[in-house]
């Protein structure tokens, strides 16, 4: 049986839903504030299976497992969004690649290079679901962040603002950490002072 893709665990996931549970999941995909967004018309009366091919002709099949597990987050469907990142642990997006995919997430090498390594995807970005998920110390990154002027006051204020510590940091990827790989080594830096038992557990 051929090594399941991030694609088909995404499709599984889906099905696994409740039904009410999956109409709260399309009605949150459609009040994504973030960029892109998907359109009403792509989403409504679509079946689970398009629904994920929307989905990954949106975010890419990589970028869209991150989304799925914050929605599903977003609608208190925690433990189907921790089956699935345990299900996507390792996975490529391409059916019987994950042995030449690259490092895992805590491999030598699968780092950012300020480990050290030098690879195509940054450590903040190989881990964006579980630190969103897990980092809670978020004051002091915020406070860094302003100090480094990677964010301005108006924006500090804005995050800050928000109710808890996975909204801001959803809102930290959405708009300054798309900014340049400069901007997420100061990210990691801050992550390393102010969550290092997080980021050593993300290494391992």
């Amino acid at each position: 049986m051929p090594p399941k893709t991030i694609k088909k665990a995404l499709a599984d996931a889906l099905e696994d839903l409740r039904q009410q549970d999956f109409d709260k999941f399309c009605h949150q995909l459609l009040d994504r504030r973030e960029e892109p967004r998907v359109r009403r018309n792509r989403v409504e009366g679509r079946t689970r299976y398009e629904v994920v091919d929307v989905l990954v002709s949106t975010f890419t099949e990589s970028g869209c497992l991150a989304v799925v597990v914050e929605l599903l987050k977003e609608i208190d469907c925690n433990e189907d969004a921790d089956r699935l990142v345990k299900e996507t642990s390792g996975l490529s997006s391409k059916s019987g690649s994950s042995d030449t995919a690259g490092p895992s997430a805590g491999a030598p090498g699968a780092n950012t290079m300020a480990d050290g390594g030098c690879t195509d995807e940054h450590f903040v970005d190989k881990h964006r679901v579980q630190l969103i998920k897990r980092v809670s110390n978020i004051a002091p990154i915020l406070d860094g962040l302003l100090d480094k002027k990677i964010i301005d006051q108006g924006r500090y204020d804005e995050i800050r603002a928000l109710p808890v510590s996975g909204a801001k940091m959803r809102e930290l990827y959405c708009t300054c950490l798309k900014a340049s790989t400069a901007c997420k080594d100061i990210f990691y830096k801050l992550l390393e002072e102010n969550e290092p038992y997080l980021i050593a557990d993300l290494k391992k």
